[in-house]
Order: structure tokens, then sequence, then C-alpha cells
């Protein structure tokens, strides 16, 4: 065996290399001396298992022994006096055993390691304790050297899902897992450019199809972005409701298998798959176990269709369909029928089958299910029957398509060709029932394979195929019941194919390839079934070529078929013959025997030529595709046993002649990949969790081949490259270089610089071999280095491109300053013209509304003055003329009356005349308020003009700091700035309105009233002039800094320019000031023409009122 390989990067690396070695030498004397005791004990002492040496060789305080149940506990050895022991087991049980039959147990610190290749002693207690272990804490994957052992849960534990995902995509996890294996195809993909497959075996009810879906869920996961992965996903739910059933073993056993081609781009992102179907199990679709079900479709079509569905289909309960009637077993606990449908619905669609499809493929599994319900009545005394035309009968036919009559005789009668004549023979009711089940199976098998047809379809890759891909295969594994019929005769050969495909690659090519290339190799013995598949395959005396053969004979039977395998292959030590129509096969798995009945129907598969004809006249379009696909398979030549005279129905191809061409095109495309390896364990046979059973355990791993695995694996060299590839490979981490020697020299340079240790490798003649986890240390090597150079390239290319950068962008900034000047003084020339061109329009048509506004108030006022002075005078006038009139008439007769009306008339008007004074006072007191408010707002404008003055002095200082400090930074150069025109132009043209607003504003001083809005307006112009004189003087300062300090280029001498540009500042500084003071003195002088107005007012309104008092 040699010595023990551990990981340096396992935890348990240090402990293992303090453990005592055994060598071969050592385990054959050992074992010489074993003497054997319980069921199990001879099988695992002997020579081929390895570190199984006696108790007394070993001389260790723990070990194990076997119960009398046949599993296997932990004992304490109490004492020991030579061949006998006393022990101490569960509960302080003790007992005397014989020494030999007990076996070593490792050290408590190699419990639950994930790899059994670390085991020290790799013995049948050991496995079965390390497993366990690991099952008990929910770490349901193991190691066995390159084989992922998974036991199934039969609960969900929390160990999938997106963290998981890429935890082991970045390599921060290594344990076992599905995803590993994932990762590590698609990374030697990729690597390699060599297909990979991801092989999944074990019974029924060990987890395969969900192990399945784990891996392709990792595969999406990483090849994912095209969004094709999405529609490989959901190709489970289809296939396993039209696929899976419920077993006596499993609650979703896969009843065919698959092998799914994921296809990948030259990125590694997934580009389409293709899915290839084998064996179907056509026999459920019309018999059912009890305790079992049917196709999970016909359970979820009944529970979950749509009414619209129902009433178009005319579906039932399930209890009222006689082919679901056959078990009891209707539903299975945790799973909703109704809700699959629908899953199953959204599936469709994601893979593009239409509407109209989904609801032909569902009448297609109405019709099987109504054909169950045909009953046939006898109509004459040969016992022939016809079918009865009943709900049943015309269901079907509407379902298909077909006349009612049409179906009657093709279900009660068969044509046959004799010479020259066409003879109608009727048919009994056993053959009425086959042809009726025949037909049923038959829909349902080619409905199976039109979904996968069209599966396929839609996950085609087209243009992108690249030739890089992985393929998963899910196939049922090894069988046996109590009653072993022709499918398991079909599934136990196939998976005798996949054991000697599973053996080819870690035993026999292992091994020969050691010897090829004269590599130093201990020989390991391991069980080939070479013999067994002789058994099936040999020529012309074979299982199947006599199977095929006596299929071909009309008077052939099954108790014929066994009769002639027990006179012909008897020689074969594989096959051992039973009494009656029972025959025994010594599997690599174990012995089976198998039950000839049905085995000739079931290979002839035979659906006759009617029954073709009635589905290629249907109208629906399913049944007439169906029809075609089989007429096709059955004018295709045979040759062989089965090329018969007798027309179509015995052209056709039989079941395990189909099966066969199958199972060679896969073993050949596995061949053709680099194999990764995935057992699964069932633990016991309840479908509960928690619970483990060893026996059934240890039988599903003698089934596997681990331990055989395991200890090549330990003694050998799993990894192995050409010198070529290995030098080109990892050339270049060598110090020195290196192109001119040969790929030898050069591996060998690298494996002493890598300090790989001698017994970690071996050199062959075309090949360098490695022990597990060498080629990790040289990979994380390789990506180091290449992560330096990476890095140093990275640096260095980014130093050129900002370089480059750099200087680009130099050119760049001083192109766009010269443009952006350019453009802004063009710009800045038209927006000087519109200014100037708005602001006498402006001035024009505020001096013509101000005078329109005047005018208007004037008139006005003139026109109140006019009427109320008439008013008065008329009123004046009227009273005078009374008085005088009344004293003439005094002076002419001195006594007078005087009516009472005109008294009266005369106390009205000195009323009215009082009432008119008051409210004349009231408007001269509302007149003095606003008098009032024009002067407070007058003392305001004063004081804004006082606060601008301030605010203006201080920026005028801040401006004329800044000047200086750019004038202290400049030095001299000789260029000259070509914007100097603009800025003086703008100087000399902007002082000019201003003093044109100032004199209009005091030319119009002669007038009497003058608005308050007019000082305003000439307030907010100063001060937006001072804004943007400012703005302008500092956007000149900065670029002169800018010029001086390198950052801009220009043509001009920045300090002759700070001269130009102070003088400039203090031109305009002086006639701003006068400006400023002029608009002072206008804004008094309004304000002394109001308040001379005001007193005008008073002067009328006091001589009115002594008019009035006279």
């Amino acid at each position: 065996m040699g010595q023990v390989v551990v990981d340096d990067d396992s935890p348990y690396g240090e402990s293992s290399r303090l453990l005592k070695h055994v060598s071969a030498d050592d385990d054959e004397d050992c074992n010489a001396s074993v003497s054997c005791q319980g069921s199990g004990l001879g099988l695992w002492s002997n020579k081929k298992w390895g570190d199984t040496g006696s108790y007394a060789a070993m001389k260790k305080n723990q070990s194990w022994f076997q119960s009398s149940d046949g599993d296997w506990e932990l004992a304490r050895v109490l004492n020991s006096s030579g061949t006998e022991s006393l022990i101490s087991y569960s509960e302080g049980k003790v007992l005397k055993v014989s020494s030999a039959s007990l076996l070593p147990a490792n050290p408590e610190i190699l419990d639950g390691v994930d790899d059994l290749m670390q085991l020290s002693y790799l013995n049948e207690p050991s496995v079965l304790y390390n497993l366990q272990y690991r099952y008990d804490r929910d770490m349901i994957y193991s190691k066995a050297g390159p084989v992922l052992v998974a036991i199934n849960p039969f609960k969900k534990i929390p160990l999938y899902g997106n963290d998981y995902i890429d935890a082991y995509e970045s390599k921060s996890k290594d344990s076992p897992h599905v995803y590993a294996i994932a990762d590590t195809a698609i990374r030697e993909m990729m690597r390699d450019e060599v297909n990979q497959s991801i092989v999944i075996s074990g019974e029924s009810g060990a987890g395969k199809t969900e192990t399945a879906k784990i891996a392709m869920q990792y595969l999406a996961a990483l090849g994912g972005g095209s969004g094709i992965e999405y529609e490989i996903l959901k190709t489970n739910p289809i296939l396993e409701a039209f696929g899976n059933a419920k077993t006596s073993r499993n609650n979703n056993s896969s009843r065919f298998g698959k092998l799914i081609e994921i296809h990948f781009s030259e990125t590694g992102k997934i580009s389409g798959a293709q899915i290839q179907t084998f064996l179907l199990e056509k026999s459920r679709v019309v018999q059912c176990s009890e305790g079992e079900r049917s196709y999970h479709s016909f359970y979820q079509l009944c529970a979950g269709a749509p009414p619209s569905l129902r009433e178009k289909l005319n579906l039932k309960g399930v209890h009222e369909y006689k082919y679901l009637q056959q078990s009891t077993c209707h539903s299975i606990n945790g799973v909703n029928d109704a809700e699959q449908f629908h899953i199953v619905v959204e599936a469709l669609d994601a893979v593009h089958v239409s509407k109209e499809n989904q609801e032909n493929a569902f009448a297609m599994l109405a019709a099987v299910l109504w054909l169950g319900n045909v009953t046939f009545s006898v109509i004459d005394n040969e016992n022939h029957v016809e079918p009865v035309i009943d709900e049943a009968l015309l269901n079907v036919s509407k379902l298909i398509g077909c006349e009612a009559h049409a179906l009657k005789l093709a279900l009660s009668t068969r044509k046959m060709k004799a010479g020259n004549d066409n003879i109608v023979q009727k048919l009994t009711l056993a053959q009425a029932i086959d042809t009726r089940d025949a037909l049923a199976k038959s829909i349902y098998s080619c409905l199976f394979d039109w979904l996968v047809e069209q599966i396929n379809k839609s996950l085609s890759v087209g243009k992108h195929q690249t030739g890089r891909s992985i393929s998963i295969l899910d196939i049922y594994g090894f069988e046996s019941f109590d009653v072993n019929s022709f499918e398991q005769f079909c599934i136990n050969y196939a998976n005798e194919r996949l054991q000697q495909h599973f053996n080819r690659h870690l035993f026999k090519l292992e091994q020969e390839e050691y010897i090829q290339d004269g590599i130093d190799w201990a020989k390991v013995e391991f069980d080939d079934n070479e013999d067994c598949l002789n058994l099936f395959e040999k020529k012309p005396l074979g299982l199947l070529t006599l199977l095929d053969e006596e299929s071909t004979f009309p008077n052939g039977t099954d108790l014929t078929f066994a009769e002639k395998l027990k006179q012909h292959i008897t020689s074969n030590s594989s096959f051992k013959g039973e009494r009656g129509k029972a025959f025994t096969v010594h599997h690599y798995a174990g012995e089976v025997t198998y039950d000839t009945s049905g085995f000739l129907e079931k290979n002839r598969d035979l659906l006759h030529l009617d029954s073709i004809k009635l589905l290629s006249s249907c109208t629906c379009e399913l049944p007439q595709a169906f029809a075609s696909n089989m007429l096709s398979l059955s004018e295709k030549p045979v040759h062989g046993p089965l090329h018969k005279s007798g027309g179509p129905d015995s052209q056709k191809l039989s079941v395990v002649t189909k099966f066969k061409g199958q199972l060679f095109q896969l073993m050949q495309r596995l061949e053709s990949t680099t194999p990764h390896f995935i057992r699964c364990i069932k633990p016991n046979n309840s479908q509960s969790p928690g619970i483990y059973h060893q026996g059934l355990v240890l039988q599903q791993l003698k089934c596997c081949g681990v331990l055989e695995v395991v200890r090549i694996s330990r003694s050998g060299f799993p990894t192995r490259m050409s010198h070529q590839k290995f030098a080109r490979r990892y050339g270049f981490l060598l110090l020195k270089h290196a192109a001119l020697q040969d790929p030898l020299s050069v591996s060998v340079a690298i494996l002493h610089q890598c300090d790989i240790l001698p017994e970690m490798y071996q050199i062959g003649y075309t090949k360098l071999f490695f022990r597990t986890g060498q080629i990790g240390k040289l990979e994380d090597t390789r990506k180091r280095t290449l992560n330096g150079i990476s890095r140093v390239q990275s640096c260095f290319r980014g130093h050129k491109v900002r370089q480059y950068t750099k200087e680009l962008k130099r050119g760049i900034f001083s192109l766009q300053s010269f443009a952006r000047g350019e453009k802004s003084r063009k710009e800045f020339a038209v927006l000087l013209q519109r200014q100037r061109a708005a602001v006498l329009i402006q001035k024009h048509i505020k001096a013509k509304i101000s005078r329109k506004r005047f005018e208007d108030i004037h008139g006005a006022s003139v026109k109140l003055q006019a009427v109320i002075r008439g008013c008065l005078v008329r009123r004046c006038s009227g009273d005078i003329g009374l008085l005088q009139f009344g004293l003439e008439k005094v002076n002419q007769s001195d006594e007078v009356l005087v009516k009472p009306s005109y008294l009266a008339e005369l106390q009205r008007r000195i009323l009215k005349a009082e009432a008119g004074l008051r409210e004349k006072e009231e408007e001269n007191d509302i007149l003095h308020q606003r008098l009032l408010q024009y002067e407070n707002r007058w003392s305001g404008y004063e004081q804004k003009m006082k606060s601008m003055e301030d605010v203006w002095q201080k920026q005028m200082r801040s401006l004329q700091s800044s000047l200086s400090i750019a004038k202290k930074s400049l030095s001299l150069n000789d260029s000259e700035r070509n914007s100097d025109a603009s800025i003086n132009t703008l100087t000399n043209d902007e002082t000019t309105p201003g003093r044109d607003a100032s004199n209009g504003k005091r030319n119009n001083g002669y007038e009497n009233v003058r608005p308050m809005s007019a000082g305003l307006s000439v307030i907010s112009r100063l001060a937006e002039e001072f804004e943007q004189r400012s703005q302008v003087f500092g956007d000149d300062a900065n670029f002169l800094v800018e010029v001086k300090s390198g950052q801009v280029e220009a043509n001009l001498d920045p300090d002759h320019e700070l001269r130009r540009l102070k003088q400039m500042f203090e031109g305009w500084k002086k006639d701003y000031t006068t400006r400023l003071r002029e608009t002072k003195t206008v804004l008094n002088k309004l304000g002394h023409e109001d308040g001379d107005v005001e007193k005008g007012k008073r002067k009328w309104w006091g001589r009115l009122n002594g008019s009035r008092v006279i």
C-alpha cells in the first residue's frame, strides 16, 4: 500500500503524519493469520481491501467487532491473552471474542474526515462509521479519491443557494460537494479544451435526479447570462412529470435514463443543450403495482387542469380511470399535484411549447386514460369481441381525432395479407386488451419522445456550436426486486456497461497507462465484470442475441426462451439456470433472478399496422406525427436475427436492439470525455431522515466499488500531464531561460524549483504522474506568478497611458481655450450690441410711458379741479344772489316775509357745503399721509444708496488687492493680449449710456411731478453695472494670473496687460463715482419737487377753505 497520502492543507495532516504506516507486505502477513467471522468479514478481510490486519498485529485499544445482527460496533479492549480478547462495548457490555475478528479503529482525530483517503485504516467498519458520522451532522457529501459519495438526507439541508455557489466559485470552500464537482468540470473544460461528463449513479431513491439538478444549477449560475440556462433548468419539471413515478422505493423515481449535454461558448457561457433519453418504462402506463403510482403527469392533469380544459377533455377524477385504479395510492405525502401541474405548464411556456401544442399533449394524456376504460363484449361462440361504444370509446375517438367506428375496428380486428388477399381476423378478448394496451403505451411513449424533441428545438445550439460541452448522465441504478422482469433486465445491463466504463477509467486504463509509461507501480486487484458483459453481448450465444432470436419465432414463448438459455449459456460463470421460466445472473452488484414472463412480448413491442394507420388517419397533428415516426422506423432495413419476412411489423427493431444501440452510442460519447463520478447512496429503505442502515449502505458501497477507488487513488497517481504540455504551461516559472531545452529537462527543472518532493511524482516516458494535490500547488504558484506579471504589466501600461493622456489633455485644453475664447469674444460682441439696443429701446419706451402716464394724471387733475371749482363758484354765486334779492326786498318794504321753503333750501345747501368741506379735508389728510410715506421711502432710498456705496468701496478695495497680488506674481513675458480692444470698448461704450441716462434724468427735472419708480430704476441700473464691471475685472485678473503661472498659453505681456487693466479700472472708478453723485443729486431734486407739489396743494386747499369761511 505504501504511505498514507495526506494533503498539506488538511486539518488532519499533522496528526496523520504521526500515524503508523503499514506496508503491503505487513498487510499480507497479517491477513494470512486472520480467522474470519461474521457474514461480511470474509470479504472485507481479504487482501484486496487492505488495512484489515488482526487486532493482535495492530495492538490498538479501540477496535471494531461485528455483532450478531451484522452491524459493526466500536469496542474497547480490556484484556488480551493469546487468541482471545475481552472487550467492552455499548452500555458497558463485556464480551470475549477472537482477537482475529477485531478490526483496528482510526484515532478520534480522523472522525468525519471529508476524504476516505485520509483514513489510516481503510476497512469496512471505519468507512461505514466515517460516512455515518458525517451523515448525522448533515454533511452528506464525502470524497472517495476522485469519486464523490452523496448520501440522500431525505430532507432539506442548507447546503445550496447563491452563497454556496459564490463560495465554491471563489474557492473559499473546498469541502466535498456537487458544486465542487461541477466547478472542476467547467474549469477543466476551459483549461484543457476537452469535453467533460458527470456520471451520476446509484439505486432508485438514492437522489440521482436531485443531484443532477444541483449540478445543472451550478453550471447555469456560472455559465448563465444568455437566458438559455433558465430554459435548461425548466426542463426538469417536464421530464419528471412525464418520466417519473412513485415506486415502492422512491416517491420520485426516474423510469427512464437521460443524458443532458450542455454546450458552452468560447467564453464559458452556456450556448445551448441537448437531451437524450433511454428506455422509458412503457409498461407502467397500463400496469401499476399496489402502493405505487403511474406517471406523475396523469395525476397532475386530473388535479390541476383548469375548468375549461377539464370540460374540453372531459376529465374526471383519478378514481374513475381503470389504469390508475390498479393501485390505491393516488397521492404522495407533501406533494400537491395541482401545484405541480401549474409548474409544468410554466415550464412548457419557458421552452416555447405553444398553448395549442400543450392542449394537444394534454389531450393525448386524457386519451390514454380513456383507453384504459374501453371495455369489450363477446359477439360469438369463439370468444371474439368488439369494443362497447360508450363514453370511453367516444372520448378516445374525439381526443385523437378519428371516427369511433374506425377505432372500434382497430381494437377488435386485425388485417392480414395472404398472398394477394387481405384477411380480416377478429380478435379474442385477450388479444383485444393487448391491442388496446399497446396503443396506449405507444401513444404515451411517442408523446414523451415528442416533448423531448420540442425541448431540444428550444435549447438548440445552432451557429454557436463550439464543441465544448459538459454532459450530465442521470440513469437508473441497479435494481433487484422480489420479481424482476424485462425492465430490470435492461436496466441492470446498462449498469453493467456503466460499471465497465467506471472500471476502465479508474482501474484498467489507469494501470495500463502506468505500465505503458514505465511507472513504478504495484498492481491492484479489482473485480472486473467482463464475464457478465460477455454473457449479455456475446454472439451468437448471448442473452440479448438469444432473446431477439426467440422474439422472431411466431411460436416462441417465455418458457422456450428460458429453456434455450439453459441449453446454450450454462458454461458462463455469471449465469445460473433456475426452475421454470427463471434464470439468475451474477452482476457486479450481486445476483439477480429474472422471471422471463412477458420478456418476448415486451421485447417485440409490437403495435400492429392497423393501429398505426388509425393514428395516421386522425385529424389531430400529434397522432399523425406519431404514426409517421413509427412508419419511418419500421421501413428501415434490419439486419441480423430480426431480418425476416412478414411485413412492417416484423421489420421493426426490438427493444433490446434499440437499447443496445443507444447504450453503445452513450458509451462512445462518454469515452470521448473526461468523466467525473458521483455515487449516490440511499441510507434506508423507508425514505426517512436521520436513519442509517449499515447493511444497506455497505451493499451500495460494494456495488459502486468505492473502496477500490480509494485504494488505487491512495497508492496511485491520479493526475498526469504530457511533458510538452507541462513545459508549455509551467515553463515561464523557471528563473533561467529554457527555450532551447527539451520538454523533459524543462519539466524536471520546474519540479526541482517548485520543491515538489520526489515521492509525490514520477516521470514516465511521455507523461508526468502526480499524486493528489500536487498539480493544485503548481497551479497556485502559476496563478501567483501570473498575477505578479499582470500587475507589473498593468502598472507599466497604466504609466504609458497616463503620460499619453496628459499630453493629449494639454493639447486639448490649449485648443479648447483658443476656440472658447474666440467663441466667447464673438458672443460677447453680439451681446454687447444687443444690450445697447435694449437699453436704448427701454429708455424710449419708459420715457414714452412716463410721459403718457403724467399727461393722463395731469389732465385728469385739471379736469377734476375745474369741475370742483366751477361747482363751488356756482354755489357761491347762487347764495349771493339770494341775499342781494332779499336785501332789496327788505329795503323796499319794512316788512318782508321769507317763505319757509327758501329757508329750508338754504339750510340744506349749507349742510351739503359743510359735508363737501369735510370730504375735502379728509382727502387733504389722505394726501398728507401719502406725502409722509413718500418722505419715508426717500429716506430708505438714501440709506440703500449709502449701503451700496459701502459695498462698492469694499469690493473696490478687494479688487485693488487682487490686482496688486497679480502684478507681483507676473514676470516679464513678451506677449500681448488681443482682447484689450474689447475691454476698452466695453469701458467707453458702457460709460456713455450711464451719462445719457443721467442727463435724461436731469433734462426731465423741470416737470412738477416725478414718480418714485424712476429713482429706483436708476439705482438698479447702477447696481447691475457695478456687478458686471466687477465680474469683468475679476475674470481678466484671473486670466492674467493663469498666463503668468503657465497654466494657459497666450500671446501677450502679463505686466503690460496688468498696467493697462489698472488704468482702465481707475478710469471706470472715477466715471462711476461721478455718475453716482449725479444720480444722488437727481434723486434729491426729485424729492424736493415732490415736496413743492405738496406745498402747492396745501396752499390751494388753504385758499379754498378761506373762501368757504368768507
